[in-house]
């Protein structure tokens, strides 16, 4: 799988690392400003009771 996706970014090693470090630094703001709040309210960990 991850050759499959190395093999769609485009130019050279050294160009396909900065795309992938960049991809992977997008998707982990996208989840920790968008996904991750907006999940937070359904989890059952805000629901304590002793």
């Amino acid at each position: 799988m991850y050759r499959a996706l190395w093999n769609l970014l485009p130019g050279p090693t050294f160009v396909k690392v900065i795309l992938a470090i960049v991809i992977a630094v997008g998707v982990f703001f996208l989840l920790m400003e968008v996904v991750f709040p907006w999940l937070s309210p359904m989890m059952p960990y805000n629901d304590v009771a002793v």
